[in-house]
């Protein structure tokens, strides 16, 4: 039996959609954030050194990361080849870039983004706060701002060019890119980015990911 384990409003809602997508059978073992840091519990070192989520258990098999465990579900359990575009065609060279770029370009800017607009409310002292509010500022201006702007135009022109993130079918890296269009979506809005707002659309429509809403419990990105 396949077994989540799963983090509150974390990445890991999209190994629940996945194995929604390919009608598995799985129980999830479900963590919470602490309200004050945001952070993981110390229970999830027990499944994994880093104490994160998502971890998938199958079998002997142990695996983090949500890129590696959805192409990992998609190469042993896709068996009608549902979710990956068949090797060697131009679709299959961009499902494998998508795959990748989310975790490896999309988010950085993203996630600092939510880190220095923590930084901002952060309790600190009275004469400190100026400056740190000023040092925050500066890097959203200067650098994390233009960064996020420049991903989000981007991925706004490549859906203009398919549907899907890989191609005209839906895939699992429509399933791994959700995450970033969805915090981009909560964070800093997407009213300027028809084809962005037509993917989310599009997803939270499929049965499968509101399964895995139910299965997930609430998701707060979407608020």
């Amino acid at each position: 039996m396949l077994t989540v384990h799963h983090l509150n409003n974390s990445r890991s809602q999209r190994v629940l959609w996945l194995l929604e997508e390919l009608g598995l059978d799985y129980n999830v073992v479900r963590y919470q954030r602490d309200a004050q840091t945001m952070l993981a519990p110390a229970e999830l070192r027990r499944v994994h050194p880093l104490g994160k989520s998502p971890v998938l258990v199958d079998d002997q098999n142990t695996l983090a990361e949500s890129g590696a465990i959805l192409e990992y579900l998609v190469e042993r359990y896709d068996t009608a080849h549902d979710f990956a575009p068949s090797p060697g065609t131009p679709e299959s060279l961009r499902y494998r870039y998508w795959m990748h770029y989310a975790e490896g370009s999309a988010m950085p800017p993203l996630l600092m983004s939510l880190v220095f607009s923590r930084l901002k409310k952060a309790p600190m002292p009275f004469l400190v706060k100026p400056v740190a509010r000023g040092i925050a500022d500066k890097v959203m201006k200067t650098f994390v701002g233009p960064q996020v702007k420049l991903h989000l135009e981007y991925m706004e022109s490549e859906l203009g060019k398919s549907r899907w993130f890989a191609g005209g079918e839906f895939s699992a890296a429509d399933i791994q890119m959700s995450f970033p269009v969805e915090a981009a979506g909560a964070r800093h809005g997407l009213d300027d980015k028809p084809n962005l707002r037509g993917f989310l659309q599009r997803i939270h429509e499929r049965p499968a990911y509101q399964k895995a809403l139910e299965q997930g419990g609430p998701f707060d990105l979407l608020s």
